[in-house]
């Protein structure tokens, strides 16, 4: 054992669980941290502009490769200035821990400068959080903060960490060989037998079978038994806007996204189904309209690692609680004891549904005076793959996260960073910044609107000091597109704050923080522009004039059936 202090235990931790690059902003009540980091070795910190982009940066990290983001700020403003961004990665099951400073223990209940109670603030947005109350506390708690954050259904923990605890004027044992054990938090990870036996055999027997892949497909690392199990079968394959890259893109038994802005071939197949063999998804509302009228006829096999989202809002026929790639591991057991072969029914419901495809739900007219968005992001994915970039790609949310989960064509597994469930503004481009620092040489894209942008656009900065190479693309139409779309459709036109006045000249913006900036207005310029940048080197922001008035479709009309739905503009 050594004799190491609590901000010296701090470190120590973070460097024997192999984090090498955190997020963060200091303050008072975390100097002592900030101290200890100066000498570590293997630590890198980047310094945010704001306290949520740190979080998000962590929380792209994180979604980019798959391990525990980590992020570090001080108490009261700079805790909660991270609430959003919990509440984003707690939304889409992102392992992350931040380490949060805290004002001494003799002054907690005092009301003392910058004392916030942040447990109690992050606790719903969270799915664990510590108070360190004497030094003793740090490594065990911060230990198992990694565990509880990278384990079962994956999440955000917080360790709120006393100034006095970090205090270096006093010493104490750190055993680095210490084992996290938490008797009340053990995840289940294989899947019940004969509730994988029973899967097996519906999926043999069924006529019109769907599988439908969400978020925990892609956290969960199980993209080739999906595939695996797929083409076992011809199994046609739909995703929530989470699932998104867990199945290719070109692969001729992918679907594409289901829902609220699914593809009508998705739709019409999850809503005929007898069938449907769901993994990793919660079923939101986003994804099954009025959960009354959800798929009918079909028998629901439900595969997640958190019981508490199985049958939650749609009743699972077949739940099967486990990690899902152990127990699709355990679907390929059984389906090989089965000798399981293609079910002939299937060439059928084939033929139909390449009738549903041949609607061509995404197809939209190209007026000549306007650039479309759709045609962006279309233009960047076909370059992207005719470049052999295979680009992470980071959104904020709005129209531009919808065009882009619709025309861009994912083909590899956490290409596709975005925020499903809470839907945040702001994550895209600190998001991308996180990807960037965690995989340096590769090509990252933020595709975000004007509205989006402008919610973290002080990370500039981050890009400058660390000359990263991230390409920023803006879908530039002056409003805030989604909600003016519900303004133009459901309240006569009435635009009611939509209307962005006042935004910035972003070519300068990025040109005031030493970077290139572009703007399209022409459509022959787009391509020959996008290309030139995917090709660069060097971190460029463009902003594309797009149309005022488009419309994110195919669009489902609410409280209804997953194939209530408008495919064009004029039906609206």
């Amino acid at each position: 054992m050594e004799q190491l202090n609590g901000a010296q235990q701090v470190v120590r931790v973070l460097e024997d669980l192999g984090v090498t690059r955190i997020f963060g902003y200091p303050g008072a009540a975390v100097t002592d941290i900030y101290n200890e980091l100066l000498d570590s070795e293997k630590i890198t910190h980047t310094l945010a502009r704001h306290e949520q982009g740190a979080v998000h940066m962590a929380d792209g990290y994180a979604r980019a490769t798959g391990e525990v983001g980590f992020a570090i700020v001080t108490s009261g403003p700079g805790a909660t200035n991270t609430v959003t961004a919990l509440a984003t990665a707690y939304g889409d099951s992102i392992p992350l821990v931040l380490i949060t400073g805290q004002v001494s223990t003799s002054l907690i209940g005092t009301d003392a400068f910058q004392e916030v109670d942040t447990m109690g603030v992050t606790r719903p947005v969270v799915k664990y959080s510590f108070l360190c109350k004497k030094p003793e506390d740090i490594a065990k708690n911060l230990r198992k903060a990694f565990y509880i954050a990278s384990t079962g259904r994956k999440g955000p923990v917080v360790v709120d960490i006393p100034k006095d605890c970090q205090n270096r004027s006093y010493f104490f044992d750190y055993d680095p060989t210490s084992d996290v054990s938490i008797r009340s938090y053990n995840p289940t990870v294989f899947g019940h037998k004969g509730q994988v036996k029973r899967a097996a055999k519906l999926l043999c027997d069924s006529k019109k079978p769907v599988m439908l892949i969400g978020g925990g497909v892609v956290q969960g690392n199980a993209t080739q038994e999906i595939m695996t199990i797929a083409k076992k079968l011809n199994l046609p394959v739909a995703s929530t806007l989470m699932g998104i890259s867990g199945y290719p893109c070109s692969d001729s038994q992918y679907l594409g996204m289901l829902g609220m802005h699914g593809l009508y071939e998705a739709n019409e197949a999850l809503h005929h189904s007898d069938v449907i063999f769901a993994v990793g998804t919660r079923f939101a509302d986003r994804a099954t309209n009025k959960v009354s009228k959800f798929c009918p006829e079909a028998t629901i096999i439900h595969i997640d690692v958190d019981p508490a989202s199985i049958s939650k809002t749609v009743q699972a026929h077949v739940p099967i609680v486990g990690d899902a790639k152990t127990v699709l591991n355990q679907v390929i057991q059984a389906l090989n004891e089965l000798d399981a072969k293609v079910n002939p029914s299937l060439y059928a419901w084939w033929t139909q549904i390449e009738e549903y495809r041949a609607k061509k739900c995404l197809s939209y007219k190209k007026p000549e005076d306007v650039i479309r968005p759709q045609e962006v992001i279309e233009c960047i994915s076909r370059l992207s793959h005719e470049l052999n970039l295979d680009p992470y790609v980071t959104t904020d949310v709005g129209q531009h996260q919808m065009f882009t989960a619709q025309y861009f064509k994912f083909e590899t597994p956490r290409h596709f960073l975005t925020s499903g469930g809470l839907g945040t503004m702001g994550l895209g481009f600190p998001a991308a910044i996180g990807a960037q620092f965690a995989l340096p040489d590769a090509k990252v894209i933020c595709i975000s609107g004007d509205g989006s942008f402008q919610m973290n656009m002080q990370e500039l900065a981050v890009c400058r000091k660390y000359n990263l190479p991230v390409k920023v693309f803006i879908l530039d139409n002056s409003v805030l597109g989604m909600v003016r779309q519900f303004q133009t459709v459901f309240y006569d036109r009435r635009y009611s704050a939509t209307n962005l006045d006042g935004n910035p000249d972003f070519v300068m913006l990025a040109q005031a923080y030493g970077f290139k900036g572009i703007r399209i207005s022409k459509r022959e310029d787009l391509e020959s522009t996008i290309k030139e940048v995917l090709l660069s080197d060097e971190f460029t922001l463009v902003d594309v004039i797009t149309d005022i008035n488009t419309k994110v479709m195919p669009w489902q009309r609410a409280n209804g059936s997953m194939v209530d739905m408008m495919l064009n503009e004029e039906e609206c």
